[in-house]
């Protein structure tokens, strides 16, 4: 029996809103508007409101997973 190593995907374990609370601590409202385009960080944002549309909207989750994931990238460069 094989058993399996810590996961390299660095959203294992990671909650939808863990992700986005990082990212609003990180760049701010404005500033996650301006890198994903879409209107729940742009207009009247808030987490939860942000986290609705995430949930039921697959293409605009994968855009704000993909930015995570570039982040920690970015950041681990400097």
């Amino acid at each position: 029996m094989q058993t399996q190593g810590p996961s390299n995907d660095p959203l294992h374990g990671l909650t939808l809103e863990k992700i986005v609370t990082h990212l609003v601590e990180s760049y701010g409202w404005e500033e996650l508007g301006q890198q994903i385009r879409i209107n729940c960080f742009t207009s009247n944002p808030s987490i939860q409101s942000s986290l609705k549309f995430l949930r039921k909207t697959p293409w605009a989750r994968t855009k704000v997973e993909d930015f995570y994931k570039y982040s920690l990238r970015k950041h681990k460069l400097k």
